[in-house]
């Protein structure tokens, strides 16, 4: 199959009629369009609730005020330019700015934005500083998405880290399995990095980000294949997204999809109070609530999927949602508060852990590490307050 074509033009759509296309061009100038004729080949144009569509094309309600730029305070997380280390044992390498998809929901969209600079070409600093730490054994490559990168320029970047002894584990977060599936199963370079640096002692992980039944093509599947073949292990992660896999039937397909695929289903998650993000916003207790619906339906391979929010804090599991009460523990904390339990009243309309009463006693605000970043929750055009 050809590798699909890119469309960075609303007014290319033509699916779209011409009135709502002129609607979405403001939305187009001021978060970043990017599709491919593959993945719009997905959409069922005649239903105006299509999934995949929300998933990819613009909505007006990514200009209403709602969120930060930044929910997650990543800004406080960088050690170096490009490179965050805000887990004792885990670094981020933002190697790119560029996706494939430009999903509407996306937590980083502020990365997208001309004035706003994180990831770095140069990714030499956060490679230096991963080797003078010697705690940190696991490396996620993300961004943007890795693997939009050209092949040569990610083997150099996987060969440095391979070089660094401590680092057993190298992970590449990727929209590319199922948004383009040629770009991986295609490219023999791509596959041959894999080969040779995934080993039984240090596995090369990709982090998918399926978030619909419907993304897991014949093409996706071989692709996935591809990966196997290769000696990368595949997890996926996917927010609960309002009006897209909010329904326990869907989501449970996706899980027994990516179970039968032997892709482990790693993290679902809370969707973060981010600009633009206001349509994809449920509430904790419906995301609860129709996760454990959709567990009811798979069997205990997709079970294994952890629903949690990824706080500035940590990542939170929310293990029950009951009476009004929400049952929460550190799955991973920036402070080093692993498993901490919590119970913390749940009003109806909560949606983000900064919701619960009571909170602010299991944690503080974290100072910023670095100034390379400036803090895009001050930038110009941000809502500062979240729109409930």
């Amino acid at each position: 199959m050809a590798m699909p074509k890119y469309i960075t033009n609303i007014d290319k759509i033509e699916q779209i009629p011409k009135e709502e296309r002129e609607k979405l061009k403001p939305i187009t100038e001021k978060y970043v369009f990017r599709v491919n004729d593959y993945y719009l080949s997905l959409i069922d144009w005649n239903d105006p609730n299509d999934p995949i569509r929300k998933l990819v094309i613009p909505n007006e309600g990514e200009m209403r005020e709602y969120g930060r730029w930044d929910a997650s305070d990543e800004d406080t997380n960088y050690v170096v330019p490009g490179c965050q280390h805000k887990y004792k044992t885990t670094a981020l390498l933002l190697v790119s700015e560029v996706c494939g998809a430009y999903c509407r929901y996306c937590f980083r969209k502020r990365l997208f934005r001309s004035d706003v600079k994180e990831a770095m070409a140069d990714v030499q600093p956060g490679i230096d500083y991963i080797r003078k730490t010697p705690e940190i054994n696991n490396v996620l490559l993300t961004g943007g998405d890795p693997l939009i990168l050209a092949t040569k320029k990610l083997r150099m970047i996987i060969e440095s880290l391979r070089e660094i002894e401590h680092v057993k584990i190298i992970r590449i977060g990727s929209k590319m399995p199922v948004f383009n599936p040629m770009r991986i199963y295609e490219d023999e370079s791509l596959l041959q990095l894999i080969r040779e640096f995934s080993s039984p002692e240090k596995r090369i992980y990709i982090m998918a980000h399926v978030n619909h039944p419907r993304e897991i093509t014949k093409e996706a599947k071989k692709a996935f294949e591809a990966l196997h073949d290769a000696g990368a292990i595949v997890v996926n992660q996917t927010p609960v997204l309002k009006g897209i896999n909010d329904d326990p039937v869907v989501l449970g397909e996706l899980l027994d999809k990516l179970s039968w695929a032997g892709v482990t289903p790693y993290y679902f998650f809370v969707n973060r109070p981010v600009a633009g993000n206001s349509d994809f916003v449920l509430t904790l207790k419906e995301v609860y609530d129709i996760v454990e619906q959709a567990k009811a339906r798979t069997s205990g391979l997709g079970k294994r999927v952890r629903l949690s929010m990824s706080h500035t804090s940590g990542k939170i599991e929310i293990l029950a949602i009951e009476n009004g009460k929400a049952y929460l523990k550190y799955h991973q904390s920036r402070d080093g508060n692993y498993g901490q339990f919590m119970v913390l009243d749940c009003p109806d309309d909560a949606t983000w852990f900064d919701d619960l009463p009571g909170n602010e006693k299991y944690w503080k605000k974290p100072k910023k590490k670095t100034d390379q970043v400036v803090s895009v929750n001050e930038l110009p055009d941000h809502p500062q307050k979240i729109a409930k």
